[in-house]
């Protein structure tokens, strides 16, 4: 993400940051078709905007230009973070904290929206506030303990388990005892 207001171009069209003019608008023109919102089947209006926003800035030579320079500022500050986590890596209390967070999140999400509770990582990394990266652990850890699962477009969603863990677990944490 070149920065907070702007989405992950490339993840969006799902292709390379180093991907040829005729590979963005070949991808982009499969995808537009799919989430079209006139497709009856996969049509996302919502999806549909956000790809043209891209294909807009990712085809157009001199506008990709000034993407690529802010993405990859953002993508060595991600990962410096990453190389800083080092540092927590044993931080057992942080990582009960996020793991109990990101079920909050799919719990409310679940209770709210009812016809479509499942929420995408990229989601829930933009809600919660940390890089994907480190929220890979803690999305692997809360699928192994069945506390969440997966559908085939990699949405995530809270199962009976985790709503059980959840409600357990939520004030045994010291930051959630201080909140009440």
């Amino acid at each position: 993400m070149p920065d907070d207001s702007r989405p992950d171009y490339y993840d969006l069209l799902q292709i390379s940051p180093s991907a040829e003019p005729e590979t963005v608008h070949r991808v982009y023109r499969l995808l537009a078709q799919r989430f079209h919102p006139d497709n009856q089947e996969s049509g996302n209006e919502r999806r549909f905007r956000e790809l043209t926003e891209a294909y807009h800035v990712i085809s157009d030579p001199e506008k990709r230009a000034e993407y690529d320079v802010a993405y990859t500022r953002q993508q060595q500050q991600r990962w410096k973070l990453v190389a800083t986590a080092a540092d927590e890596d044993n931080d057992f209390n942080a990582e009960q904290q996020l793991r109990l967070t990101a079920l909050e999140v799919l719990y409310t999400r679940r209770r709210t929206e009812s016809q479509s509770p499942t929420m995408t990582p990229l989601d829930l990394e933009k809600l919660i506030g940390r890089p994907r990266e480190h929220l890979e652990f803690t999305i692997w850890y809360l699928l192994q303990k069945k506390f969440v699962t997966r559908s085939d477009n990699s949405a995530l969603t809270i199962t009976a388990d985790g709503v059980d863990y959840l409600e357990q677990h939520y004030l045994k944490v010291p930051q959630r005892r201080r909140l009440n």
